[in-house]
């Protein structure tokens, strides 16, 4: 057994196990409540936890796309008749942005080469209608020729009947050699009556071969000289004058006095800046969020302080396949402009910003 002094220094060694326990509680205690401290508190609304879920405003539909007239009329190079040229060389240009009313001269080309082969053309038909009317002349010449001879075989075959009548007073010698003038007074008046038909046909066929070379020589200077009058366009409708980036020289770019433009390429249009619209590509995903009437406003990226109110007019039913999967698709969609600005022209990048269905229909009621 232990003394009393050897029990004090043991308990004083090695203290109690529930301390130890005690210790480890109060820390664990307080380890949890600063981590609680610490954790941001969410805000619950109450409409949440009483299973109401609060709803979200829609936000706005935001499209790209670029700006077009509703009434334009593209100019093309002209393309030349009977003829065929590689380029055609622009002399006048009226400038991109003026205004101007239908008739009014837009581009003139170099019309030297058409007015040219039409004054050489008006030559050679000169000269080929002179030998029409010099055919002609011979025909009628050799027609009277050919009708004398008739009326002198005629007269020949009414002697020669005349002396058949007095056969019987001839002697036998005279009366056969009357027989044989009228057989061949009978046989030259045939002939002359078959070869004049003959010759009748043979010069018609002569004169309308020249007539025909001559007839094609007016058409050739009629081509040249309408080639030579659309060397000159003019403005179809009255509007602005707007010019196309096209392939020329080797490079992209605007058309201008002196450049070569080959025939048939679009290289201008006029277009009408009262009624504007704006074309947009709409993702698969977005189509439904759109309805035809749907109010949207309209942003120019070139001139960001203005807007214009735009209306949707029509969503084209048959998309086309993503550039990345046939799976995806986009739709065109066409977005009538409200109200009109100089500086509203074609072909701008735009921005519209569609307005959600129930706030388009709010809009409407007030309106």
């Amino acid at each position: 057994m232990l003394t009393e002094t050897e029990e004090t220094t043991f308990t004083e060694r090695n203290p109690r196990p529930w301390i130890w326990g005690a210790g480890i509680v109060a820390l664990v205690a307080a380890a949890v409540s600063v981590f609680v401290a610490l954790e941001p508190r969410t805000h619950v609304p109450s409409k949440v936890a009483s299973g109401i879920i609060a709803s979200r405003t829609p936000l706005s539909l935001r499209l790209n796309g670029k700006t077009e007239a509703v009434h334009s009329r593209s100019i093309l190079a002209p393309r030349i008749a009977g003829q065929q040229v590689g380029t055609l060389t622009i002399v006048r240009l009226i400038p991109s942005g003026t205004r101007v009313k239908q008739g009014d001269p837009l581009v003139e080309f170099d019309r030297q080469a058409q007015l040219r082969d039409s004054i050489d053309k008006q030559a050679e038909a000169d000269d080929q209608n002179g030998k029409v009317l010099e055919a002609q002349a011979a025909e009628a010449a050799a027609r009277a020729k050919d009708e004398t001879e008739i009326q002198t075989a005629q007269s020949a075959l009414s002697k020669a009947e005349l002396e058949m009548q007095k056969v019987e007073l001839m002697s036998r010698i005279d009366a056969e050699k009357a027989r044989e003038d009228l057989d061949e007074a009978r046989a030259t008046l045939a002939q002359l009556k078959e070869t004049f038909d003959l010759k009748r046909k043979a010069a018609q066929a002569s004169i309308r071969i020249l007539e025909i070379q001559r007839d094609r020589t007016r058409e050739t200077m009629l081509h040249a000289q309408n080639n030579a009058a659309l060397m000159q366009i003019r403005s179809p409708l009255d509007g602005i004058v707007v010019f196309n980036t096209i392939w020329k020289q080797g490079n992209m770019g605007e058309v201008q006095e002196g450049d070569q433009v080959r025939p048939g390429v679009p290289f201008m249009q006029v277009v009408d800046p009262a009624v504007m619209q704006v074309h947009v590509q709409v993702n698969q995903q977005d189509l439904n969020a759109l309805n035809v009437g749907q109010s949207a406003r309209v942003r120019l990226d070139a001139y960001p302080d203005l807007q214009f109110s735009a209306k949707l007019e029509s969503i084209d039913p048959m998309g086309k396949h993503g550039d990345f999967s046939a799976k995806l698709r986009t739709f065109s969609a066409i977005f009538s402009i409200q109200g009109s600005d100089n500086r509203l022209m074609p072909d701008l990048s735009a921005a519209v910003d569609v307005e959600p269905a129930h706030a388009s229909a709010r809009k409407e009621q007030a309106q």
